[in-house]
């Protein structure tokens, strides 16, 4: 009897398709690798990029921020910071589990940065499938995955972390 809800399903489909789901229906955002001209085989990071996702299991949405980094060889390929974000947010369009997010942000800067010595990636996020069902908690769920140097070198990883925590001061 709400006249507020005269239109919602269809402004929840609407909302499905076009906002929270879109990353599985768009194409992946154009990202353009570059030739290293400049030799830099430090680490490349950004931190801080909003995550806004849809857990598969319940439908809810879970939120939280991505930390991400690569480090490029001095004969590989290197993308915009810009690009970074782009990806997070295309890959955070859609129904999944974060473990499957993260997995997926990493496989995908690891193919377009050819030639890269590591990548990491880092996300917590709150998940409202917790906090507004049975358990009613606020904890946050942080899910990691590290490739190359930030995998097989401890210093390389720990300054990767040294970074996210950084960001969140």
């Amino acid at each position: 009897n709400d006249p507020n809800s005269a239109d919602t399903p269809n402004r929840v489909a609407k909302a499905f398709v076009n906002d929270v789901a879109m990353g599985c229906y768009s194409n992946p955002p154009k990202v353009t690798a570059f030739d290293n001209i400049d030799g830099y085989d430090g680490i490349v990071a950004q931190t801080n990029i909003k995550v806004n996702s849809l857990c598969s299991h319940h439908h809810m949405i879970f939120s939280g921020m991505a930390h991400v980094a690569y480090i490029p060889s001095k004969e590989g390929k290197v993308i915009g910071l810009s690009k970074l974000n782009r990806i997070v947010d295309w890959f955070s369009r859609r129904p999944q589990i974060q473990e499957g997010l993260t997995s997926q942000i990493s496989d995908y800067i690891n193919s377009i940065c050819e030639g890269n010595k590591g990548v990491a990636v880092f996300i917590e996020a709150n998940h409202t499938c917790c906090s507004n069902r049975g358990i009613k908690h606020d904890s946050g769920m942080k899910t990691a995955r590290m490739t190359g140097a930030f995998l097989d070198e401890e210093s390389t990883r720990n300054e990767f972390y040294k970074f996210v925590e950084f960001a969140k001061k």
